[in-house]
């Protein structure tokens, strides 16, 4: 079965081409970026020859473009769809023609990203694209931050809870029981910050060292404790033996730092002090040091919720948060890169 969009320039194109214009940063992610191996690993997890009503189906890379495209300008479905209509910078970065190609409706969108979260390829599409900037010199693994971040629901509940749990709550014994909430967002949790309760989900990620690219990451539910995921992250970056990993002293126990131990990699978890016994100076004096590293991962956090949106999620559920979460990282990576390979 053919696909709908065609390889072949038309009149249009060739006109459009000749015209003069200025770059945009679109045309240098596609300088700096090969498309193939994304577009091969897209084909063979997707298999999609047809879409819902039995046409040819759109290729999966145009499709995975648009997804980056709504992230880098806070475009909803309708709007990507409209925009690809009469702006030429985005027909020319998906790879359609004004020729011969129908533009993919907001509809079509809305389930090429659904399917990428049931063939769950997402931190795979991460994984290659951050190889690739690590080729070129633009990513250099030294070791990891970890942090987390809380993301707003989609929707607002229906009731507001008395009895919520503390953010960053470090005893989970004898904790408090969480009253069900009436949300169409069931898997989001209610996370109470000061004097204010909130219905959120939660980003656990971990940026390199030097210049603050994010290398992987999850969503949970918002009560769900830091502590209990520092060793996901770890495994999600694949951290190896003699990269430093730093983090702040919500992530310090015992497990934390033995796992740390046993894997090979340099603790640079801040200390954290007892009840009746404060830190001694060499201690506080680490905090500082691991604090100053630690602020790539707060800047990184803070352009994805200024410049991308993610202060709320615009998806429904854990897995749809996730993908959102990671779409934005691999748009955030691949704008830093520009910035950078331009320097």
């Amino acid at each position: 079965m053919s696909e709908r969009t065609s390889s072949k320039p038309g009149i249009a194109d060739y006109v459009v081409a000749r015209r003069k214009r200025k770059e945009c940063f679109l045309d240098e992610i596609d300088r700096l970026i090969d498309w193939n191996p994304l577009e091969k690993l897209l084909r063979k997890t997707l298999k999609r020859v047809a879409n819902a009503v039995g046409n040819p189906a759109y290729p999966p890379l145009p499709m995975f473009k648009i997804l980056l495209l709504q992230r880098w300008y806070n475009l909803s479905d309708t709007a990507v769809e409209e925009a690809l209509y009469d702006r030429f910078s985005f027909v020319r970065f998906v790879g359609l023609s004004l020729d011969h190609d129908e533009v993919p409706d907001a509809t079509t969108i809305c389930r090429f990203r659904q399917s990428l979260v049931e063939r769950n390829v997402q931190k795979r599409l991460l994984d290659k694209l951050n190889h690739q900037l690590q080729r070129r010199g633009l990513l250099v693994r030294e070791g990891a931050i970890v942090d987390a971040s809380v993301v707003s629901s989609a929707r607002r509940p229906f009731k507001v809870l008395d009895v919520l749990p503390q953010d960053r709550q470090e005893d989970t014994e004898g904790g408090t029981d969480v009253t069900i909430s009436y949300s169409d967002d069931a898997e989001a949790a209610w996370l109470r910050k000061g004097n204010r309760a909130y219905y959120r989900y939660k980003i656990h990620a971990a940026t390199d060292t030097r210049d603050g690219f994010v290398l992987g990451g999850h969503a949970t539910p918002a009560n769900r404790s830091d502590t209990e995921e520092f060793v996901a992250v770890l495994d999600e970056v694949d951290a190896k033996a003699g990269e430093s990993i730093f983090a702040d002293k919500g992530y310090s126990s015992q497990l934390n730092r033995y796992v740390l131990q046993v894997r090979g990699l340099a603790d640079g978890i801040m200390h954290k002090a007892a009840r009746n016994r404060e830190l001694t100076p060499s201690k506080k004096n680490a905090n500082r040091q691991i604090s100053s590293v630690r602020a790539k991962v707060e800047r990184a956090f803070g352009t994805l919720k200024r410049g991308y949106g993610f202060h709320r999620a615009r998806y429904l559920g854990r897995a749809k948060v996730e993908l959102e979460f990671l779409l934005n990282a691999m748009a955030f990576n691949l704008k830093k890169a520009v910035l950078k390979a331009a320097c």
